[in-house]
């Protein structure tokens, strides 16, 4: 028989799917674990992450038994469930997948669930019983997709947020801005303050709308001058918008019983840790590698600005993304501050073909150097001998591969 998380793993065939039916049948019967600690929900085009981590961060400084369920992972499965500053041990997890297994394979036998769940929704009953075994108190959930049918959107939040509304994974969650803002407001629950980073007047309006119709307090993120008394542990001036949102998440909650002191605050941002977004490893030699998601125009935005500021600037990229992406607006926005780029293959079934992603850079930026280097390894071996400066940026999953090696750890 296949181990826990060969089972896990397996799922992943089942793609991607909305709805809160199975994850539904799961939390009840698994007796609501989701139930068993307070939270806070955070959805957004980008930045949730961020948010997330940063709240994280600071209840844990405050002395609460706190926890973060963020997605994807770049290395391990365990990075997804981070309790008490660190991800949960292997062994803890294949006890806990086993469990998950158990009763999945229950009610798909008796006929309570129709069809096999996803690894999204599996993983996400995983965590809220991780999280209860552990007797977390408040947990920062990031939405996985969208919101409105997400399989986190069974929590009853203290607070939740909407860091950003941007164009991504149109597929799925619209091609409008209307459109988005609809499936990410879709967590806001009834009388449950919503705290807003900087929106598109559309996107606000229709958050508003649904705001109102739910009683929910809709909240403005905290302003520069309260975020800028506050050293913020990770890099780009974007950081200090997804500050904001989390500053006012943690005076809500504040408000609400979960007492936070100043000094915790300080010291949870100042400290906070968020892998993979610019993120720079400096090599014993004295190489250094900028490491960046940048998996949309705008994430990839905030990258470039981040570079014309830094010794980055022109560094060659090696660059991979997938092919439900908006790749010409990511290569629009890199380009003007990039140097050579070597087009790579991230190890997921949804990669784009690498020679693809160099013709459309010859569309877009007809002068700028594009080099097709199938493996990610040899890619970054082909950068390094352009410059002890690179930048690797484009997928999550491409982070992941040339990470999981150790090589820059």
């Amino acid at each position: 028989m296949a181990s826990a998380l060969e089972w896990l793993y397996g799922l992943e065939q089942f793609g991607i799917k909305f709805g809160l039916e199975n994850i539904s049948i799961l939390v009840e019967a698994l007796d609501h674990p989701e139930r068993a600690f307070r939270s806070v929900h955070v959805a957004g085009t980008n930045g949730k992450g961020s948010v997330t981590a940063m709240v994280e961060s600071v209840l844990r400084y405050a002395g609460y038994r706190s926890a973060r369920y963020t997605s994807p992972h770049l290395i391990d499965l365990a990075e997804r469930f981070f309790i008490r500053g660190k991800p949960v041990d292997a062994e803890t997890l294949a006890r806990a997948v086993e469990k998950i297994r158990a009763v999945v394979e229950g009610l798909r036998s008796r006929g309570s669930l129709e069809v096999s769940p996803t690894f999204f929704e599996v993983t996400t009953a995983l965590a809220f019983d991780l999280f209860r075994t552990a007797e977390v108190e408040v947990a920062v959930c990031e939405v996985g997709l969208g919101g409105r049918l997400d399989a986190t959107n069974v929590l009853m939040p203290e607070v939740c947020a909407i860091t950003s509304i941007g164009l991504d994974h149109e597929k799925y969650l619209g091609t409008t801005l209307r459109e988005i803002a609809f499936e990410k407001a879709g967590i806001i629950k009834d009388g449950v303050p919503v705290v807003v980073g900087r929106l598109d007047p559309e996107a606000r309006e229709t958050i508003a709308e649904i705001a109102s119709a739910r009683h929910a307090p809709l909240v403005t993120a905290a302003p520069a001058h309260e975020v800028e008394t506050l050293a913020i542990g990770l890099r780009g001036l974007h950081q200090a918008e997804n500050a904001g949102v989390a500053l006012k998440i943690i005076e809500l909650l504040d408000a609400r019983g979960i007492t936070v002191p100043r000094a915790a605050t300080e010291e949870g941002f100042a400290h906070v840790s968020w892998p993979g977004r610019l993120d720079v490893r400096r090599l014993a030699d004295g190489r250094e590698v900028l490491l960046d998601a940048a998996h949309n125009p705008d994430g990839a935005r905030a990258l470039a600005a981040y570079l014309r500021t830094s010794p980055f600037s022109g560094a060659p990229l090696v660059f991979a993304a997938l092919r439900d992406k908006d790749v010409d607006g990511i290569l629009r926005a890199l380009a003007p501050d990039t140097g050579p780029m070597l087009m790579t293959r991230a190890s997921s079934s949804r990669a784009a073909d690498p020679a693809e992603l160099a013709a459309r850079l010859r569309l877009i930026a007809p002068a700028h150097s594009a080099e097709v280097v199938p493996s990610p390894s040899d890619a970054v071996d082909a950068a390094w001998r352009i410059s002890n400066r690179i930048i690797v940026a484009g997928s999550i999953f491409l982070l992941g591969d040339l990470l999981k090696d150790g090589r820059w750890s």
